[in-house]
């Protein structure tokens, strides 16, 4: 009888090699791979065992179903020829700060069960502030900070049940009672705002949609009466969310003067820039965060640009306290000495669940083997080929950009019509070369490639252009 099935230090490390060079082998070759999977529904699921092994298996049949049955049905987000939805961007440094997180297996809920885990976070996302130009009312030095999420979404419920909260003095989590509360944001703004709303209790049939300018950013004018109405009808604003680059075209909504009627109104204020506040790291592109001193919390997601891998998303709050009180609850068996005193962080304070990855040593490779001047570098880059393939766009005679390019997403359309604009879509995708989606402006179908892919060079832009070229041709 074995005494045991673990993989000995031996065997692991051996493991450990032949992983690592498959890892890198893969993003030698990755953009040889077809972008979009090519699989039919359940094709991934016929091939596989329907009951698990009886007897364990070696890591080489492992692998070898990991490269014949696996690889199929990825899509290959890290592709330079992935320009869909917003990237989910990796890098070779933040793949090797989650694999020695993944070996240390930290829970890092509370300080005292690793310390190193909530002192690092809270130094990485003070680094952000700084590399980003954010307020300072953000950096835990002060009454605020940051703490790491999994996602935009989960930082966006985060906010809206703090500003729940102060909206009802703080009591409706021992209440139940929201009282006739609202909440505000744009049409153009991410779905994860009505979860949110929904998620809190608000509702979203208490979710105020303001209307979009031109250039799909909101009109503070119609936000300004949409809440003017709701006081009058006895009912409490309790946040408004703006976007600074929203999902279907990136627009930016004007901070500054919706913070002044947030205020006004004495409503939480919360700004979304999950993809956009990464340009920020080049300073002349600051300007994306005029009137954020005005934001009482922010969300950036480095892992949609910042070269840090799923899942990342850095959560500010100018008072920390209003999280806490919103989200803490301490039985017995999680007191300790260090929380008692009052001198550490507690995570797990400001977030939902209680466990906690040690998410912050994979930003902490990123910007230790970057350095703000590779950071500023490649993101320049990405800025500077959505610049040059919106001019493209602009000067074909057949094509249109369908709103501005203030980022590194270019929307745009053929004249042809929907079809012809789907028959473009369809056809890229179905070629495996490049990979791109589709919104909806003005309710047409709006082609838009997203730039910010970590191994994007002009090359693959250039050749992306080119195949939508050739299937609009073959559509005439």
């Amino acid at each position: 009888m074995r005494k045991s099935f673990h993989m000995t230090p031996n065997e692991f490390r051996a493991a450990g090699h032949t992983a690592i060079e498959w890892v890198a082998r893969y993003l030698e070759d990755v953009e040889n791979y077809p972008v979009l999977s090519q699989v039919q529904p359940g094709g991934i699921r016929a091939r596989l065992p329907a009951h698990p092994p009886d007897s364990g298996e070696s890591f080489e049949a492992i692998m070898n179903d990991l490269d014949a049955i696996i690889m199929p049905g990825i899509t290959h987000w890290q592709s330079p020829n992935f320009f869909a939805y917003f990237n989910g961007n990796a890098s070779a440094p933040s793949i090797l700060g989650e694999l020695i997180s993944a070996g240390l297996g930290t829970q890092g809920m509370l300080w005292a069960t690793s310390p190193a885990a909530t002192e690092l976070e809270t130094l990485v996302l003070d680094w952000l502030v700084e590399l980003l130009g954010l307020p300072d009312a953000f950096l835990s030095t002060g009454r605020g900070g940051g703490v790491i999420q999994d996602t935009a979404s989960s930082s966006t419920l985060v906010a809206t049940l703090a500003a729940r909260e102060r909206a009802t003095g703080f009591t409706t989590n021992k209440t139940g009672d929201l009282g006739h509360l609202t909440a505000y944001t744009s049409t153009q703004a991410h779905s994860s705002v009505e979860k949110a709303v929904r998620i809190a209790g608000i509702g979203s049939a208490n979710l105020g949609l303001v209307d979009v300018d031109a250039n799909y950013a909101m009109q503070p004018e119609h936000l300004e009466r949409l809440m003017l109405e709701d006081v009058a009808a006895g009912k409490t604003p309790a946040v408004v969310i703006a976007t600074v680059g929203t999902t279907s075209s990136t627009a930016i909504d004007p901070v500054q003067r919706i913070g002044e009627i947030a205020r006004r109104h004495g409503a939480w204020f919360h700004v979304d820039a999950a993809l956009a506040g990464s340009a920020t790291v080049l300073p002349d592109m600051r300007w994306l965060h005029e009137g954020l001193e005005l934001a009482d919390s922010y969300v950036v997601n480095p892992h949609k640009w910042l070269f840090t891998n799923l899942d990342f998303s850095a959560l500010y709050v100018t008072d920390r306290s209003a999280l806490i009180n919103t989200l803490s609850v301490l039985p017995e068996y999680l007191r300790n000495e260090a929380t008692e005193s009052g001198e550490v962080i507690d995570y797990r304070d400001w977030q939902i669940g209680l466990g906690r990855r040690f998410r912050a040593l994979k930003l902490w490779f990123v910007v230790r083997h970057y350095g703000v001047e590779g950071l500023r570098h490649h993101v320049a880059g990405h800025l500077r080929m959505a610049k040059e393939l919106a001019d493209r766009v602009r000067q074909h005679p057949d094509f249109d950009l369908a709103a501005p390019v203030p980022v590194n997403l270019v929307c745009f359309r053929h004249r042809g019509g929907e079809a012809v604009n789907q028959h473009i879509m369809d056809t890229v995708n179905a070629s495996g070369e490049a990979f791109f989606t589709h919104t909806k402006l003005d309710g047409k179908l709006t082609l838009r490639m997203a730039i910010g892919q970590t191994y994007t060079e002009d090359r693959h832009v250039r050749r992306a252009w080119d195949l939508i070229v050739e299937a609009a041709a073959s559509a005439e």
